[in-house]
């Protein structure tokens, strides 16, 4: 789950990691009173969980309440990257002398948290990754033990050279890391962090993504989620309880199992095809989940052929055929079906699927060629 950068904010205050002063506002008119509360320069930062924000205008330097009143009102009701703003973050603007990253993901090779500091801050760590990797610099940390005070010092040196600097940044590192083990987060992230004239070291942006296997015991921060903000089929799929991931291709998918889910799409890009979602829907044989997908996966306009592949265990293959002939009267998609079926009540499936119009395969080397294949053609009519 994403939670917005002024929420983050507020969280990184709780934990004592200094942040800029302000609140968020719905309304041009209440951008100006936070403005006027603030009663210094002020950055207006659209609150969308998309990145690209300063690319897209989304944040803008207001130097008094006039520009604040202008710039609200421009960002309020943006649309970016298929988002629209409803919300903009009113805070100080700083003085920056350095920017600098920090931040904590999960590596799954370790099963360890691992943070990473860079001293080129202000822009995306995957270009840096890309461009300077020396720059980088990561400590795996140990979950029984926690993080060390001597590795955060250690961590803060790579980023600054005064002392009262390093100290101060290493301070922020350990709040942030505990503040990572608290709210059972998967990412959280300080970027830039940055160094005023006047030497002091502040988290001018934040970022936190909360794993959603703990929003069960993290209440206040499940309380957060605006689903305004996020990506109408990826609400539809979590209410239907589906496993969904929204991707660029052309080739839709519904499997059953997040392995074999993605097996498919390594499969569809090894023949030359693009999968255009990840979508598992689980070992249940329920046909409504099967409705539902369909009706997620066909209101890609992208969308050129839907290749489902069933390995029928738990889930039962008549089951999911049930599925597939309710969305075909209901849905009445107009872009070609593949369907491989295997395993639990196949021979029953295939009967039920007479009443519609697919095409099949016996194996999943041959469905995906298959929905490639006539991909093609419908993008090509």
């Amino acid at each position: 789950m994403k939670i917005h950068e002024y929420q983050a904010k507020e969280i990184f205050a709780e934990g004592g990691i200094p942040v800029p002063m302000g609140r968020v506002a719905t309304t041009s008119a209440e951008a100006v009173q936070i403005a006027e509360e603030i009663g210094r320069p002020v950055m207006v930062k659209a609150q969308v969980h998309v990145g690209g924000r300063g690319k897209a205008g989304g944040i803008q330097y207001a130097e008094n309440l006039e520009a604040a009143r202008v710039w609200a009102q421009k960002i309020l009701g943006m649309d970016i990257k298929g988002l629209k703003v409803s919300k903009v973050l009113i805070t100080e603007a700083a003085d920056i002398l350095t920017e600098s990253y920090v931040g904590i993901i999960i590596d799954r090779a370790t099963k360890a948290p691992v943070i990473m500091v860079s001293p080129a801050g202000g822009i995306d760590i995957e270009e840096v990754a890309a461009k300077t990797p020396e720059k980088i610099f990561k400590q795996a940390v140990d979950p029984t033990l926690g993080l060390r005070s001597y590795q955060a010092r250690d961590l803060a040196s790579k980023l600054y050279k005064d002392i009262k600097q390093v100290r101060k940044a290493a301070d922020i590192i350990m709040k942030l890391y505990n503040v990572y083990w608290k709210i059972d987060a998967s990412l959280v992230e300080i970027n830039p962090l940055i160094t005023t004239p006047q030497g002091e070291v502040i988290a001018i942006d934040a970022k936190i993504n909360i794993d959603d296997n703990g929003l069960y015991r993290q209440k206040a921060v499940a309380a957060m989620r605006d689903l305004d903000s996020e990506d109408p089929a990826e609400v539809e799929a979590r209410e239907g309880d589906l496993s969904f991931v929204k991707l660029t291709g052309n080739i839709g998918c519904i499997v059953n199992g997040a392995g074999l889910a993605m097996a498919t799409m390594d499969l569809v890009k090894h023949y030359g095809g693009e999968p255009a979602n990840f979508l598992d829907i689980g070992g249940s044989s329920n046909p409504q989940k099967v409705l539902t997908a369909m009706r997620i996966i066909l209101r890609d306009p992208n969308v050129r052929a839907v290749l489902i592949n069933i390995f029928g265990g738990i889930t039962r293959c008549d089951d999911v055929a049930n599925g597939i002939v309710m969305a075909y009267e209901e849905l009445k998609p107009e872009v070609p079906l593949v369907v491989r079926l295997t395993g639990t009540n196949e021979d029953k499936a295939r009967k039920i699927l007479k009443a519609v119009d697919l095409k099949f395969g016996d194996t999943l080397d041959e469905v995906v060629k298959k929905a490639i294949k006539l991909a093609e053609i419908e993008y090509t009519v």
